[in-house]
């Protein structure tokens, strides 16, 4: 995936959730989109390198904050662009777990508990996939990515449902997007959300299959590009 054309500068100060302050290296100060509204540990601290990218014309912030620079690596800012990468690198066939299957559709309504699924993958002769998606930006200081950053109702949801599937007989698949270039390995982060930490165990014990893949980051692109070890 190409980003748009980026600037670098500096992040001046996260105002708030959704706007940063950044004063570009040509020396103008401007107001970016923060994409990322979660706590953004390690990478949102000011001083640090940042890039941005140009917005269209309209709205309140004419940038987007795109990437930001962690000791020497790069780190993805765009959690929702994670779903693209993970749809572009299974149309690709990169990821092997999950080649093969000649649909694939976003966004379907499943389970129980009103979800939707990132991706529902269908091919002739098997049985349906779905795939839960999620962006790991945050690590630890032994160079592990962790997920969650904040405790999630949203993702222990999504860890029941995937579970339902399972019961049900059908592939129930998810997959960490990690959009930073400096990490090893991922770990739940039971520190932060041990009823996450939980349910993903109880996850994998009901039959759903975790995989943790790593994206290349450059300031020109963002691909997902090889699998990442899964510490328990």
């Amino acid at each position: 995936m190409h980003f748009p054309p980026l600037h670098r500068g500096t992040l001046l100060a996260r105002r708030q959730r959704f706007l940063a302050d950044i004063r570009l290296d040509d020396g103008r100060n401007v107001l970016a989109h923060c994409p990322n509204t979660g706590r953004m540990l390690g990478y949102s601290a000011p001083g640090m390198t940042v890039w941005a990218s140009e917005r269209e014309p309209g709205g309140r912030c004419a940038w987007t904050w795109e990437l930001a620079d962690v000791g020497g690596a790069l780190v993805g800012v765009h959690p929702a662009r994670a779903n693209a990468l993970v749809s572009e690198a299974i149309a690709l066939q990169r990821i092997a777990p999950l080649a093969g299957y000649a649909e694939h559709r976003r966004e379907v309504r499943y389970g129980t508990e009103g979800s939707r699924i990132d991706l529902l993958l269908h091919a002739a002769g098997r049985a349906d996939c779905y795939v839960e998606v999620k962006s790991v930006t945050a690590a630890d200081e032994f160079g592990l990515g962790i997920f969650p950053d904040a405790v999630s109702e949203r993702g222990q949801r999504h860890l029941r449902e995937l579970q339902g599937v399972a019961a049900l007989g059908g592939r129930a698949v998810l997959l960490f997007c990690v959009q930073r270039a400096d990490v090893l390995a991922l770990r739940a982060a039971s520190e932060i959300d041990p009823a996450y930490a939980r349910g993903l165990r109880e996850a994998q014990a009901a039959g759903v299959e975790v995989l943790a893949w790593q994206c290349v980051i450059s300031t020109r692109e963002i691909t997902l590009a090889r699998q990442l070890p899964l510490l328990r």
